[in-house]
């Protein structure tokens, strides 16, 4: 990846941040910790990996992305925004009356949105039987999807590794956003995942592991993951649960958290200050 398009995509997940932030401060609450941790990853994906038209957002063979940790829906709503796909005033309306931006992700209301998300595991089962789909359609397009660490104390998440290592789902590139928190406290607290690199490995994934905000070396694993044609390929991405936000980054409860317009003000004042 040359400067240009690198500079390119940082501008783009730190506008991503930003809607984000004043997205969740306009409604007074949401799940801020886990949609700041994925604002690069989305970047990357929806600006620069991704086979895809915002005027045509069912396009036959684009390629697909389903966020299984749907409640990190305010960023995916961000990222679809800035590519086009609907009216940046439509960030506004988050989880309010009428909107086509539920706080979960939902394919039957928002253009863009591939397969609806909410309750954990179940997003990463039908991104893979959305693989199998492409697959027998004979489908060049290839699907993407993040599922988060604390998601991955479900069980569906390992029912369906194994069906996605047993189908050679090769055209699937998937991640962990493994920020090391979920909504009680820290992963190793509350259910200790162990070594993800070597779990799924052992289930029969191509594994990769990077900093998930370190959008050169994303795009370097992905490139990797596009290359291996036997198996389907996880990136486990290090990240920070709040990132970009001087007020949830760091900070145990950040889940889900209340906080104002002016509160989100001071914090994308925090994140431009940075530069």
């Amino acid at each position: 990846m040359d400067k240009e398009k690198l500079a390119h995509l940082k501008t783009q997940a730190k506008e991503i941040r930003k809607l984000t932030i004043e997205e969740i401060g306009t409604l007074g609450s949401g799940h801020i910790g886990g949609a700041m941790s994925i604002a690069d990853v989305l970047a990357l994906l929806y600006f620069h990996r991704m086979k895809i038209d915002p005027a045509q957002p069912r396009l036959k063979d684009r390629d697909q992305l389903v966020v299984s940790k749907g409640h990190a829906g305010p960023a995916v709503y961000s990222a679809l925004a800035l590519k086009g796909y609907f009216p940046l005033d439509w960030l506004k309306t988050l989880n309010q009356g009428g909107t086509k931006l539920p706080s979960h992700c939902d394919r039957n209301l928002t253009p863009g949105i591939d397969m609806t998300a909410g309750s954990l595991g179940q997003g990463f089962s039908a991104a893979l039987g959305i693989a199998l789909g492409l697959r027998i359609d004979k489908s060049p397009a290839r699907v993407y999807t993040i599922i988060g660490d604390g998601e991955s104390d479900e069980g569906q998440i390992w029912e369906a590794a194994l069906f996605g290592a047993a189908h050679h789902l090769s055209n699937v590139t998937a991640f962990t956003d493994y920020n090391k928190q979920q909504l009680d406290g820290y992963t190793k607290d509350v259910l200790d995942l162990g070594d993800l690199v070597a779990k799924w490995t052992s289930f029969g994934w191509y594994t990769l592991e990077v900093d998930g905000h370190d959008i050169q070396a994303l795009d370097e694993a992905v490139e990797k993951t596009l290359a291996e044609k036997d198996k389907p390929s996880m990136i486990i991405m290090n990240t920070i649960k709040g990132k970009g936000c001087n007020f949830a980054e760091g900070v145990e409860k950040n889940h889900s958290m209340a906080f104002d317009l002016a509160k989100a003000q001071e914090a994308i004042s925090a994140l431009y200050a940075k530069e």
